[in-house]
């Protein structure tokens, strides 16, 4: 009786263990039903729109009103790629030299207003981010544009990067800078040398949060981007996008543009999924590594 009253603090009580089982058992019950809205939506979108998937899809304009199969959307991807990919060369620059303001100098007054600016951009809803580029880009210049449209998407995507950023570069441990000045290396150095290839990995998940977020607004576009039935690689000429031709084909009567709308509903959902789980799984090998 003696040698097992003295063995029992040392193990883990059967009511101990069950909790830890029931606890883990609900924990990964409530990550099941988080996933079935993503599941369903997932499936129901793809049994929709997989039938619009086609060669003509990805490589014809759209055709006209009398054929709409004949035709695709090709204009949306090139201009989903130029309007995301200016919004990408302006915010993750700007995103990341921030950051790096704010994690590794910034102290004061203009730190505080800078993080405040960050935080209430990143919950500001997208269609006043579209409509605040409309009114000093597009009524300024009088012509939707590209460019307009990629500015709508940079107010959105740069708190994304400059948060995210922030607390990536804030888990870097302290003895490794503290370990490079001490040998002479100047503080830039040891930001550029140091700091950002050690945070690499939180980095990039930032950067591909950003661009997943950027990849699904509507809003913003529709505001500042207006579409085009054609190729445009003019970023101050009106362009399409995947959103908008997915919004446009959603509310024609043209029943034959609905699987267009459902096949631009496909695609840009594997876009998300894959830079969404890529920069999950970047996100975790970095936490690994901080560890």
């Amino acid at each position: 009786m003696i040698a097992e009253t003295r063995t029992r603090p040392f193990g883990v009580s059967r009511s101990r263990a069950a909790k830890d089982t029931a606890f883990t058992s609900f924990i990964w019950l409530c990550g099941v039903i988080a996933l079935i809205p993503l599941v369903i939506i997932a499936v129901y979108v793809v049994s929709r729109g997989w039938q619009a998937l086609s060669v003509n899809f990805f490589t014809k304009e759209p055709a006209g009103p009398l054929d709409p199969n004949a035709g695709g959307i090709v204009q949306s991807f090139i201009g989903t790629g130029i309007i995301v990919g200016i919004a990408a060369l302006i915010s993750i620059p700007l995103g990341l030299l921030t950051a790096v303001y704010l994690s590794e100098y910034g102290s004061g007054k203009l730190a505080t207003v800078v993080r405040f600016v960050a935080e209430t951009l990143l919950s500001t809803p997208s269609i006043v981010a579209g409509a605040f580029i409309w009114t000093i880009v597009v009524v300024a210049t009088g012509s939707f544009s590209a460019i307009a449209g990629a500015l709508s998407l940079t107010v959105l995507m740069w708190p994304i990067i400059v948060r995210a950023t922030e607390e990536v570069l804030r888990l870097v441990s302290p003895e490794l800078r503290e370990g490079a000045l001490a040998l002479g290396v100047p503080r830039w150095k040891v930001v550029l040398r140091i700091v950002i290839p050690t945070a690499g990995a939180g980095i990039l998940t930032a950067i591909m949060l950003a661009v997943a977020r950027a990849l699904g607004e509507t809003a913003p576009i529709l505001l500042t981007a207006l579409g085009n039935d054609y190729i445009n690689t003019n970023p101050t000429q009106p362009t399409d996008a995947l959103p908008l031709r997915i919004y446009n084909y959603a509310r024609t009567p043209v029943e034959a543009l609905h699987a267009f709308a459902w096949g631009g509903a496909v695609m840009l959902l594997v876009g998300v999924l894959v830079l969404s789980i890529s920069a999950r799984l970047l996100s975790a090998r970095q936490q690994r590594r901080m560890g």
